[in-house]
């Protein structure tokens, strides 16, 4: 079955169909050449795979991010962190990778990331002398925090797809998020320094306590989603409400830099991109329940089991075969189609599922930024007017310390279990 399965999917994928259509087409050939089922069950699932109240909470996080990015709270955010960070060797990169990891929870998307920071630091950087290609790979890589710290929509869909609870799973992000801009941040500073990149000039506290005055209102929207959901005050979906509402009010009334006009293209664009992600998420449910109930988990466990006992040996063989599936696949739609086969599979190792879960989206994330598929790189590429073979080049130091982070968090799962462990 689990070859029927992706040699459909990737047949249909290489005629160029777009994914929710291709995993449409998957679970009706397989049932057609698999299965005795009536095809009203298509439709059916895909209902059932929608109609989820969690579900609700990936429109309003998107929503919440296009006021962020309407109403000046992410220019704001970056302007913060230059004048604490920028004035260190290499600053402009050092201010991407930090600035990332602020609006990591607060957009939950690696995409939305990169385009917003590549418009606002790929032109700074270059001005100051900066190669494109290394502004490019940067701000690529760095954008890759914004789908591992909380909020973030691939957690969402994972947990709702898998039964795993979603708190946790933004929890077990944490550490390894930030682990990961650290690495960066380190690997950004070094080989500025071994470039002989520039340094913004030295703000003074003065000034940066006037930008904090000024940031203070997007600094807070973080605070208040995270204090609540472990505060046990509102739920994830109360909480993505909670963030419009919020982010809504500072960017109309506090900042005043959205007009009405452009708050109603703000509710065009998220409704857009929510209605392709739900589309993805109820053909990849309706595909999953039919590989579930044909019992392919089941038979890949028992498969690998007779390969290798250890847990860790299928740790790193799924590390690696994920690896090679996040260079030709989004992340989203990859892990709707292999969280329900290989999280039960984990477990059946005994290993945690949010450990699992955590370790699925740090790695298909590191696929946002390598070819062929790379949302992220393509997306820097194009705004910094480069080559996209010259920015890989840059961007292989900075991958090497994504994957060392990752190997990390293989081998030590307190890195993703411990603060989820505290609630």
């Amino acid at each position: 079955m689990i070859l029927w399965f992706l040699g459909f999917l990737f047949l249909f994928l290489l005629l160029g169909i777009p994914v929710a259509l291709a995993l449409g087409l998957t679970m009706l050939a397989i049932m057609l050449a698999q299965t005795s089922l009536p095809l009203f069950v298509i439709p059916q699932q895909f209902t059932i795979g929608a109609d989820n109240y969690a579900l609700m909470a990936i429109p309003f996080f998107m929503l919440a991010g296009e006021f962020m990015s309407a109403g000046g709270i992410t220019r704001r955010l970056v302007d913060f962190v230059i004048a604490v960070i920028g004035w260190m060797r290499g600053g402009l990169a050092l201010v991407n990778v930090g600035a990332s990891m602020l609006m990591a929870g607060l957009s939950g998307s690696s995409v939305a990331d990169a385009s917003l920071q590549g418009s606002m630091l790929i032109p700074a950087m270059k001005e100051k002398g900066y190669p494109a290609e290394f502004s490019a790979a940067v701000t690529a890589v760095s954008s890759t925090i914004g789908v591992i710290i909380p909020p973030s929509i691939p957690m969402i869909v994972l947990g709702i797809i898998t039964g795993t609870d979603v708190v946790l799973l933004f929890l077990g992000g944490v550490m390894p998020g930030l682990l990961i801009g650290l690495a960066l941040l380190v690997m950004a500073w070094g080989l500025s320094v071994l470039r002989h990149y520039p340094a913004e000039p030295w703000a003074g506290l003065r000034d940066i306590a006037r930008t904090f005055s000024r940031t203070i209102w997007a600094l807070l929207l973080p605070v208040i989603i995270l204090g609540g959901i472990l505060g046990g005050v509102f739920t994830v979906v109360e909480a993505s409400v909670i963030a419009v509402v919020y982010s809504f009010l500072v960017a109309r009334f506090v900042y005043r830099d959205m007009s009405w006009r452009e708050c109603y293209r703000c509710f065009i664009r998220a409704a857009v991109l929510s209605g392709v992600v739900m589309f993805i998420v109820a053909t990849a449910s309706g595909t999953a329940w039919i590989l579930t109930s044909e019992r392919v988990p089941h038979e890949l466990a028992g498969t690998l089991a007779g390969l290798t006992a250890e847990p860790l040996v299928f740790l790193i063989l799924s590390m690696g075969f994920l690896l090679v599936v996040g260079a030709v696949m989004d992340l989203t739609p990859a892990l709707l189609i292999l969280g329900p086969i290989l999280l039960p599979v984990a477990v059946s190792y005994g290993i945690d599922p949010v450990h699992f879960g955590v370790l699925m989206v740090i790695n298909l994330a590191i696929g946002l930024v390598t070819p062929p598929v790379g949302g992220c790189l393509y997306v820097c590429t194009g705004i910094a007017k480069v080559p996209v073979e010259r920015t890989v080049v840059v961007l292989l130091p900075f991958l090497a310390a994504e994957v060392a982070v990752l190997l990390l968090v293989v081998l030590v799962p307190g890195t993703v279990l411990w603060i989820p462990s505290l609630f």
